[in-house]
């Protein structure tokens, strides 16, 4: 990675981070999900309390989710509209 040596470059560099960020942050949450829906729904199956701990933990999820989703968005309409640049 190269040393920006304008604004535009600096914010560039920055919304590539971000943009990095969030897909890693995405990524873990699907990952974590799918865990724990695996283990509340198939490995515990006949547990009734890890069943309804997995529907809590999956609805958390995808409202996570949702939120990165967003702010992935605003983060992308910000850099096309601002800054000029997909």
């Amino acid at each position: 990675m190269n040393t920006p040596t304008s604004f535009a470059e600096f914010s560039d560099m920055f919304g590539d981070i971000i943009n990095i960020s969030i897909k890693l942050i995405i990524a873990g949450v699907f990952v974590y999900l799918v865990w724990k829906i695996f283990d509340s729904w198939v490995i515990h199956a006949g547990d009734e309390k890890k069943r309804e701990e997995g529907k809590q933990t999956a609805f958390t999820a995808v409202i996570v989710m949702t939120i990165l989703m967003l702010v992935w968005g605003i983060v992308a309409l910000v850099k096309s509209s601002v800054f000029g640049t997909t």
